[in-house]
């Protein structure tokens, strides 16, 4: 399989990476986190006008028509730069879950009026899966897609009870949250409600995994150049080679990860039916890169690490977060298991990156 990507997906990539690289700095972050809503108004502008609102909404509707392999990159390039805003959330989550909706003929008419108001930025949807136990971005969602049981709702905000909760990563303003589960704002329920929720849990799972990707880079760049500018005993800290292995370690395995997600990527978009095994290898990979890369850049920052100036603690609090979000690795190796296990299991190489392996039949 050729997981090399298009000219345009990675001048898409780089656009937004250079837009945040120039606007979501560690010294904005901390400001955000300590203001009380928590918004950028004027980096929400400059999103809308590059159209990431409307990527993964296809052309009949007013979008771009982009596909999930176009959106994981810019979920990465999100991570990369700890964005403090829902945008990769509601691009591969929020926004498809609508699609799917709206496809199947479901709703009260009112999904049209969401989807054109989520892509001219004038509301957000946030999605409250069971597999997590709280609403993240909950102050600025208008619209909550949530279940009770198998069955899919849609509640405006304030048919919401949401009670404020403390994150490990500030810039995510959790919830939890309660609701009347009344039929005028049901979606879906039964074996369809349930379909729906399954497909929202692999989205869910590749967006982390992809923002843990990002994450993972961001700290061995912030790493690297720390080691090279901080100097003891007359030499860069870098030049011991203790540290160039703890850092190697983290960039051996962020490699070894980013076909793991590109492959789910590609399984998700092409072959929702068979994206479980793809997507818990993803999230399990990219976990494990973020959390040893998270760990070992404050080990190489020492002291300084743990401090609030130091921005390493703005991506190691948002890996922290987005490890156990969307399934923990407990659920992650169950699923595996099972896949595993199941009777004419599809094993071997030739099923690993083939196309075999992604092709229903």
């Amino acid at each position: 399989m050729d997981f090399t990507f298009s000219a345009e997906q990675l001048e898409f990539r780089d656009t937004l990476s250079s837009l945040l690289q120039t606007e979501v700095t560690g010294e904005r972050i901390r400001a955000r986190w300590q203001s009380e809503s928590g918004r950028d108004a004027a980096l929400e502008q400059q999103l809308l006008e590059m159209g990431v609102y409307s990527l993964l909404f296809p052309e009949s509707l007013g979008g771009l028509g982009m596909n999930t392999i176009d959106a994981v990159l810019l979920a990465e390039a999100c991570g990369k730069a700890a964005l403090p805003e829902p945008l990769a959330e509601t691009m591969m989550v929020a926004s498809p879950l609508l699609v799917d909706v709206l496809d199947r003929g479901l709703g009260n008419g009112a999904i049209q009026s969401i989807i054109d108001q989520v892509m001219d930025g004038k509301t957000q949807v946030a999605v409250a899966h069971p597999i997590n136990p709280y609403l993240n971005f909950a102050a600025s969602a208008d619209w909550v897609l949530t279940a009770s049981g198998d069955a899919l709702y849609l509640l405006p905000s304030d048919a919401i009870t949401m009670r404020a909760l403390k994150s490990v990563d500030p810039s995510r303003r959790v919830a939890a949250i309660e609701f009347e589960p009344a039929p005028e704002h049901r979606l879906a329920e039964g074996e369809v409600g349930a379909a729906l929720l399954r497909a929202t849990l692999n989205r869910g799972g590749l967006t982390s995994a992809a923002q843990l990707l990002g994450l993972s880079a961001r700290l061995v760049d912030q790493s690297v150049q720390y080691t090279l500018d901080r100097s003891q005993f007359g030499r860069p800290v870098g030049a011991n080679q203790a540290v160039k292995h703890l850092l190697a370690d983290v960039a051996v395995q962020l490699e070894y990860a980013r076909p793991v997600i590109a492959r789910a990527a590609y399984t998700v978009g092409v072959s929702p039916e068979r994206a479980d095994f793809a997507v818990s290898h993803a999230k399990l990979a990219a976990t494990r890169v973020a959390t040893l890369a998270a760990r070992q850049s404050i080990q190489v920052h020492g002291a300084m690490g743990y401090t609030w100036e130091c921005d390493v603690q703005i991506a190691a609090k948002r890996v922290w977060a987005l490890a156990n979000e969307w399934g923990d690795e407990g659920f992650h190796k169950n699923r595996i298991h099972e896949w595993l296990l199941q009777p004419n299991a599809l094993l071997g190489p030739e099923f690993t990156f083939g196309r075999r392996s992604l092709v229903a039949g």
